[in-house]
């Protein structure tokens, strides 16, 4: 009984909510006040710093200049003032190692005197290089228990900003994280180091072209979904706590049929939770623009506008713990795992990704005459041709156990990797592999049929939410990526491909313009060789209809379902051969990641699915028994009176103990599962767990579901999805 009377508390609780005071409110503090306050940003940089450190320090940042110690102890005795003036008393390093989370370890500015005071001191040593331990994080067999040396190094190029606690602040600086021997442990470095490849790459093309760029830089803005319940329920839940989503749950009797929550208005304590997230991202310079409600109940989203692909993924970080700290301020949970309720919509992060150079220019706008905008058409070629390639390595980008929920599953795009380009594209493309183009089509206009609205401009071609790589007129977005993970993954990979394709496409054009060909002419011959090559990964149809799945097997894309399908791609040698050429990954650090990704889905499996014994045990199996014995008790008190009980009574009776038996069967059976030992090595293990343990899991929670649907609402221990969901 006091687990179901923790259930009702918990509803109790939720109903009776109110917020826990003042706080600052936007009408009282402008944004254009906020915005960036707590960044060490450039105007911070130009008000503080000698004219010549300044100079030196944006020609590192802006073109990868190596960095003077001095002008390194310089940035760091400003850097270090700028942080105590914000109440800073320590700084740390805050990098991203490969648990897709955040880490920090604090350090003192203070530092005691001979005569027993203390001084405040950070040098430029300090600030460029940290030490900590790097053999308790995921390594992948770089480093050992005993070889504990790892480094953070400053990244100029992310700015340094102030975490605000209630009791004080401290100064976090963006660092990357290697190993004592020069290997990347972290998400950071690798981002990086494709940044560089991609640019390299793209600038050999826009050199053809006349232009005078010196650096070319992907940009970023990743639309984060969410979900956000009462901490009441979520503190009900073990499986939530532990996992990060329900392990039981049975269909309520209202989801997301009426399609009532998308975009519709924002609760009162959700909205007043996202204003006060926006007030703290803006005060750490993250341009958050959008936020709405997404199409499942309790799901919201909100989406920065572009950056530089790196601080955005920096930026995106924050996002997320800004959000989950925030939220417990008004009683509530965030959610981020893809698939947290099943039955109703996943999270994602929809990564919109493009390319600008460092005068501005978005090179993946077609401006208003695509088919006479050669450059732009060479690099959409040149993302066409990644994609079609390489979509097996995008797919490993984004496969991980939670992801495996959610893609192909309520209105989320399917595990096969193909391009939506559009009508207008389309047509160009059909006209280039023709042989040449001739004409562009336009949107035009369109009337709504009511006379006091006025004519709208209408786009050439309409959007395709169902694609998972989508052109949307400037950019591409990734509609795989998960709501959990770090971007930086499938940032590195899209870098990398097309800085393949960007390298094969400019080593053919300058062979051509070298031996005296007009550039123009190269370009139209080599189209329709570049489109031919990559047109079976174009698709504008419905990527959710099973007509896709059989049309794409035809045109041999590869479907790798899960993550134990996808990750060996990873470690092919044809990933091996393209990480390695462009100095994104060695084959060691390409194997320990590998190594990694799977050892994380064997703990998430075996840690969901002992959980889910531990709760249908302790939990659903004593709440179905008391109900057993009350309707056992009905039944027999009926026939000491000498009533003959109903056949539904019986019936109930009959079915809650077929079930029970069913559901201890099961448990039994997973824990058998979940007990054996799996030789051959971690790929074998992460098989079994797929073929062997999931399904297990799931045949438990189908026997604890229909409990559900049995025992009486007054025994029930677990917050239901319609109680999580809709109370509010």
């Amino acid at each position: 009984m006091e687990q179901a009377t923790a259930r009702l508390n918990a509803i109790a609780a939720v109903t009776a909510w109110q917020p826990d005071g003042q706080r600052t409110k936007f009408k009282e503090t402008p944004i254009r006040q906020l915005f960036g306050i707590n960044v060490f940003s450039d105007d911070v940089m130009r008000s503080r710093l000698p004219e010549h450190i300044f100079k030196a320090i944006r020609n590192t940042i802006k073109k990868g200049a190596p960095l003077d110690p001095a002008v390194a102890d310089v940035v760091a005795t400003v850097m270090k003032e700028w942080a105590i003036e914000k109440g800073a008393t320590h700084y740390t390093h805050w990098f991203q190692p490969m648990t897709g989370l955040t880490a920090e370890k604090h350090d003192s500015f203070l530092a005691p005197t001979e005569a027993g005071a203390a001084i405040a001191e950070f040098s430029g040593k300090e600030l460029v290089r940290g030490e900590p331990d790097a053999s308790s994080f995921h390594s992948g067999g770089i480093r050992s228990t005993f070889e504990a040396r790892g480094y953070t190094a400053w990244d100029p190029t992310s700015p340094a900003f102030i975490l605000e606690n209630p009791n004080g602040t401290t100064l976090c600086i963006p660092t990357a994280f290697c190993s004592w021997t020069g290997e990347a442990l972290d998400k950071k470095t690798p981002l990086l180091r494709s940044m560089e490849a991609l640019s390299k790459q793209a600038l050999r093309v826009l050199k053809l072209f006349g232009a005078d760029a010196s650096k070319v830089y992907p940009t970023a803005g990743p639309e984060q979904e969410y979900f956000l319940i009462d901490k009441n329920f979520y503190y009900a839940r073990p499986d939530l706590i532990n996992a990060g989503r329900t392990l039981f749950g049975a269909k309520p009797p209202k989801g997301q049929e009426l399609e009532d929550h998308y975009f519709g208005a924002i609760s009162e304590r959700v909205l007043a939770c996202m204003l006060e997230t926006e007030m703290e991202l803006y005060k750490l310079g993250v341009p958050v623009k959008t936020r709405h409600n997404e199409v499942a109940p309790a799901q919201y989203e909100i989406a920065p506008i572009f950056e530089n692909a790196n601080v955005a993924t920096d930026h995106n970080m924050l996002v997320m713990e800004t959000m989950k700290r925030v939220a417990g301020r008004y009683g509530l949970q965030l959610l981020l795992h893809e698939k947290p309720f099943a039955g109703v919509n996943g999270s994602g992060k929809h990564v919109n990704w493009s390319l600008s150079d460092d005068e501005g220019n978005n090179l993946l706008k077609p401006g208003d005459t695509p088919h006479d905008n050669a450059q732009f058409l060479v690099f959409l070629a040149a993302v066409l041709r990644a994609v079609a390639k390489h979509g097996d390595l995008l797919r490993a980008a984004i496969a991980y156990a939670g992801n495996d929920h959610r893609l192909g599953a309520n209105e989320a795009p399917p595990a096969i990797l193909s391009v939506f380009v559009g009508e207008q594209l389309q047509d160009i493309i059909d006209q280039i592999e023709k042989g040449g183009t001739r004409s562009t089509k336009v949107g035009g206009t369109m009337t709504v049929g009511v006379s006091i609205l006025p004519t709208l401009p209408r786009d050439a071609g309409d959007r395709n939410r169902t694609s998972p790589f989508a052109f949307t007129g400037n950019k591409f977005e990734f509609r795989a990526v998960g709501s959990s993970q770090s971007i930086a993954g499938p940032n590195l990979v899209l870098n990398t491909i097309v800085a393949e394709s960007l390298d094969e496409i400019a080593t053919a054009l300058e062979k051509a313009v070298s031996s005296g060909k007009d550039l123009n002419a190269e370009i139209q011959a080599l189209l329709p060789k570049w489109i031919a090559e990559s047109k079976h990964v174009i698709f504008n149809g419905d990527n959710y209809s099973e007509a896709w799945h059989a049309e794409a097997e035809r045109r041999g894309l590869p479907n790798r379902k899960s993550t134990v399908d996808s990750l060996p791609d990873l470690i092919a040698p044809k990933s091996i051969a393209l990480f390695g050429k462009y100095g994104v990954f060695s084959e060691r650090e390409l194997h320990a990641r590998f190594e990694i990704l799977l050892e994380n889905y064997n703990k998430t499996i075996n840690i969901e699915s002992q959980l889910t014994v531990q709760i249908a045990r302790r939990t659903i199996l004593p709440a179905a028994l008391r109900y057993q014995s009350e309707v056992a008790q009905s039944i027999s008190n009926l026939k000491a009176a000498g009533v003959n009980p109903p056949s539904t009574e019986v019936d109930l009776l009959n079915d809650l103990t077929a079930t029970i038996q069913d559901l201890q069967s099961r448990i039994a059976a997973l824990a058998k599962v979940c007990d054996e030992h799996v030789s051959g090595g971690t790929l074998a293990h992460a098989k079994y767990s797929r073929d062997v343990v999931i399904p297990a899991m799931n045949a438990v929670r189908n026997a604890g579901d229909k409990l559900e649907t049995l025992v009486a609402d007054d025994l029930w221990p677990l917050p239901t999805y319609q109680e999580m969901l809709f109370i509010k």
